[in-house]
């Protein structure tokens, strides 16, 4: 059987690529099989080493997620079209329920005229969406049009969770917050641009981390919670608070030129671990901040769910519960994947297991924090400051420097060396010098130090990563390097 097979944007990398193959296969066992033997680099991305597919990658065929069949002995037709949908580094029964609404003042009739001739909305429709209360969980790419957008719909109160400050490289995508604000606090900068808009609107700042010690008091207050968050912790923890509290989860999610979008806990649909029962590896499922992200990506994404808590809040329409909605930027193009409600699932399913938060770092692996004593005592054995790197180079050593980046970024900034991307290394070792003082570096230190345990595994003995990557080096050494 001949198959069309997705490739979604976060594994093009490892696929040369490609957006699209064509496979032969009768079932999806044999075209998994065949997509990887094909582009080796997918493997570790798709399969555990005990060669079980991965809990956070689903399988759609023909737009119907295959997770609780036996997947891999799906059969397939000829023409049959093969998704893989991994998890991307984004309740009530209905309207919340309010007591009672508050009138609309004569300025407020004048500022939301468009809405009040919609039967849909009217007066009824607008007096709720003022009662109505919303915690948005991140005040970045998915949360300035979220912001911006919900405070001009005339949602009466809007709580904010951030506690990063304003960087220029956020300026690209982060539209709520402008040139003038870098350095300032996004949550603080955010209030500003959202009052600007309407001042009607009470906005509340949590200028702290979300954690399993807050959440609950955090999201009390309010009726419906979006997440624009960029890491898993923070997913998994969104997710379980408001399927606890019975809150809907408005999802959001974005990387390069992918987006998705979805209603998690509502009206008795799924949520977030029925889709991804477990999280990546870390490292492997590369952050916005290492793969990038089209600047136009969320604010498409944002409004999609700022739609969806509209018509929660008004009752109207059609949310996308039980529905995945993927957008490829690229082809313009949106793809709709069936989601269901796991029976089994360990929060939302039939005998739940989960009745607190945990320790979502650790459930997700990612290490706690640290101090910088700490820091500089885990290091490895082949780690490397940028100043010691520097003084090596200034003492005129034999260094050969492997930038592990893509062409992209070399293309941004480098030091004088060897580029090889690190999805290219395995396949170009031929070109390294075994005997070599190799020094490996890549944009923060997470693909340098994969590339790393990569040439060790292969016998190249004299290797070292630089700590911070080329962003240490541009804040420890050369400020004349841009940063990125």
């Amino acid at each position: 059987m001949s198959v069309t097979v997705m490739i979604p944007t976060a594994l093009r990398t490892y696929a040369d690529g490609e957006d699209t193959v064509t496979l032969d296969g009768a079932n999806v066992g044999d075209i998994l099989k065949g997509l990887t033997d094909r582009f080796p680099s997918l493997r570790p991305h798709l399969f555990s080493d005990d060669g079980e597919l991965r809990n956070f990658v689903n399988v759609f065929v023909n737009d119907e997620n295959i997770r609780d069949q036996q997947q891999a002995a799906t059969t397939l037709n000829d023409g049959d079209e093969v998704a893989i949908v991994p998890a991307v580094a984004g309740g009530s029964a209905g309207a919340p329920a309010i007591a009672a609404l508050p009138d609309l003042s004569k300025e407020e009739v004048e500022r939301y005229a468009r809405h009040l001739i919609l039967p849909e909305v009217g007066m009824e429709g607008q007096k709720k969406l003022k009662a109505a209360s919303i915690l948005l969980i991140g005040a970045g790419g998915l949360g300035s049009p979220l912001g911006m957008y919900l405070s001009a719909a005339g949602v009466g109160r809007l709580g904010i969770v951030d506690f990063d400050n304003v960087d220029f490289s956020n300026l690209q995508r982060q539209v709520i917050h402008g040139t003038e604000r870098v350095g300032r606090s996004k949550a603080e900068s955010a209030k500003q641009t959202i009052n600007s808009i309407n001042p009607n609107v009470q906005v509340d700042l949590y200028q702290v981390p979300y954690s399993s010690e807050n959440a609950f008091e955090i999201a009390e207050p309010y009726d419906i919670v979006i997440d624009g968050t960029d890491n898993f912790p923070t997913r998994y923890l969104v997710n379980d608070v408001c399927v606890l509290t019975g809150k809907p989860n408005v999802y959001g999610a974005i990387f390069r030129f992918d987006g998705q979008a979805t209603v998690f806990g509502h009206d008795g649909g799924p949520c977030y671990r029925c889709l991804y029962p477990e999280p990546p590896d870390p490292g492997l499922v590369p952050s916005c901040a290492e793969g990038g992200v089209l600047g136009i990506l969320p604010g498409i994404v944002g409004l999609i769910q700022a739609t969806e808590a509209i018509k929660i809040i008004l009752g109207t329409g059609t949310t996308l519960t039980g529905r995945l909605l993927m957008f490829d930027a690229l082809a313009m193009k949106f793809r709709e994947m069936k989601i269901r409600r796991d029976p089994a699932c360990p929060i939302c399913g039939d005998e739940p297991t989960i009745r607190e938060l945990i320790d979502y770092k650790q459930f997700c692996g990612v290490a706690p924090e640290t101090s910088e004593a700490a820091k500089v005592e885990a290091q490895t054995p082949y780690d490397i400051s940028a100043r010691e790197l520097k003084d090596l180079l200034d003492a005129g050593e034999d260094i050969f420097i492997l930038d592990v980046r893509n062409p992209n970024e070399y293309e941004i900034c480098h030091l004088e060396g060897t580029l090889i991307p690190v999805s290219e290394l395995e396949s170009r070792l031929e070109e390294l010098d075994r005997d070599a003082d190799i020094i490996v570096h890549c944009k923060m230190g997470g693909r340098s130090a994969r590339a790393c345990e990569v040439l060790k595994a292969q016998g190249f003995e004299r290797v070292r990563n630089l700590q911070g990557g080329i962003l240490a080096w541009a804040e420890q050494v050369d400020p004349s390097v841009p940063k990125y």
